[in-house]
């Protein structure tokens, strides 16, 4: 046989067992999404996290109703393969409804929607009264100096820049007058800071989320008002109109407190020790349900694991299952978590996860170098039958950002994010905005993906 002709061979050969392995695989997966859309579990579970618990901020006695719950469902799939990993974390109270009052000369007082920042110092008991300084930008703010802002409360009016078709993007840009303008206007000698909400949309539901005061400067007051609020203001002072705001909050940071990751494994039937980590974020934002954030992606990741025993697949590798504490105002679980696998030199080829809300998927953002990217490429045409179309550079996590130092390949579950930022941080965010159908796609995509990883590593 000459050598063309045992080329030839050798590559029919080749083409054959690729075309039987993808065959394998997409019957593989067809099961998987057939499962999750037919008996999927992760809805009835969402109800029963959001509505049994609700509201689960680390410290908080829901978050440790949270762990105990999240706990006993594990085990009910995986008996062996459970284990509760201690963390401390911070403990932030709201306390009693906040009050931002709109008082001008003559008029009647009017009631701006709002809720204090997560961390924020409160007010003196008898409220915080001053007048407002409007600016649109860091720049702006330090233009007009202390000269104009000491004494007065900063009013942040950014909005999230409409033209990002990833709303992710928005929030991006638009985050930093939460995180750091309660500071930054303290710098100046403002008494308290106001800032828009980080929402796509105009309503009345005011977003919290986490800011970060720095430590050499003033800790302020500091609170969000819902978008139609800030249009409101923002008209106000346009007008040139003559009034003060009145802030009362009643929050306050108590001592820090035990609590826990939940994490369940299968462990892998040839390479055990290479682990495939995935996960959301067990606590959520008092002032909600913690539906789309991060319930959706708690039961993602939970159900992965029923899904794989109901469809009788054994892993190669281990899948394991982490629902992290403390994501929203501190990552203390993230942290845990890789601080404990870096001590135990743990082989994690992967990590992914889901907080982007229970939406439609449409793929995966990729955080690997060129060879694990263009490998998870290649199983593409495998997934976009599922709507999965969507595979870039760049993806992750708060909670398994840690790991990227040990070299761990990082994605996360990207859905449809264009309604995510109605509910996000905000009272909004409840059962009943999860779609059932959409929900359940995300947990197929997820196990959908961990199961190529597990077949055919990174």
């Amino acid at each position: 046989m000459n050598k063309l002709l045992l080329s030839l061979l050798l590559t029919s050969l080749s083409l054959h067992s690729l075309a039987q392995t993808n065959a394998r695989d997409s019957v593989m997966i067809n099961k998987i999404f057939d499962e999750a859309l037919v008996n999927g579990k992760g809805y009835q579970w969402l109800e029963m996290l959001t509505k049994n618990i609700g509201a689960r901020l680390s410290g908080s006695p829901g978050a440790d109703r949270a762990v105990a719950w999240c706990d006993s469902l594990c085990r009910s799939i995986v008996p062996d393969g459970v284990t509760l990993q201690p963390v401390t974390v911070p403990y932030w109270v709201r306390g009693a409804k906040e009050e931002v009052m709109l008082l001008e000369k003559g008029q009647q007082p009017v009631t701006l929607a709002a809720c204090a920042l997560g961390g924020s110092v409160a007010t003196p008991a008898e409220g915080l009264l001053a007048p407002v300084v409007m600016v649109h930008s860091f720049e702006e703010l330090e233009k007009l100096g202390e000269a104009n802002i000491k004494g007065k409360i900063v009013f942040y009016t950014y909005e999230m820049d409409q033209r990002f078709i990833n709303t992710f993007g928005a929030y991006a840009d638009a985050v930093g007058y939460r995180w750091r303008g309660p500071s930054e206007a303290a710098r100046f000698g403002a008494v308290a800071s106001i800032t828009r909400s980080i929402a796509i949309n105009v309503d009345d539901f005011p977003h919290t989320g986490s800011m970060r005061y720095i430590d050499s400067l003033p800790k302020i007051p500091c609170a969000a008002i819902s978008t139609k609020a800030a249009e409101l203001l923002e008209q106000r002072l346009q007008e040139n109109k003559q009034f003060k705001i009145n802030m009362k909050l009643n929050c306050q940071t108590l001592a820090d407190k035990p609590s826990h990751n939940v994490i369940a494994e299968i462990k892998g039937n040839e390479f055990p020790d290479q682990i495939i980590v995935i996960g959301g974020h067990l606590d959520a934002w008092d002032n909600g349900e913690g539906a789309h954030d991060d319930g959706a992606g708690i039961m993602h990741t939970v159900e992965v694991l029923r899904l794989f025993k109901a469809i009788g697949y054994q892993p190669k590798r281990t899948i394991r299952v982490v629902s992290f504490m403390n994501e929203e105002n501190g990552l203390r679980g993230g942290k845990a978590y890789a601080q404990l696998s870096e001590k135990l030199e743990e082989k994690h080829i992967a990590a992914i996860e889901s907080d982007e809300g229970g939406f439609t998927p449409i793929g995966f953002g990729i955080d690997a170098n060129s060879s694990q990217f263009n490998k998870i490429k290649t199983w593409q045409p495998l997934l976009e039958k599922f709507g999965l179309w969507h595979f870039t550079e760049g993806g992750g996590g708060a909670d398994i950002s840690p790991l990227k130092p040990q070299g761990v390949p990082l994605m996360n579950l990207a859905v449809d994010s264009q309604r995510y930022f109605e509910y996000h941080h905000t009272a909004n965010d409840t059962f009943d905005k999860v779609h059932k159908r959409e929900l359940h796609l995300g947990t197929a995509a997820m196990a959908a993906m961990v199961y190529l990883i597990s077949e055919y590593g990174l």
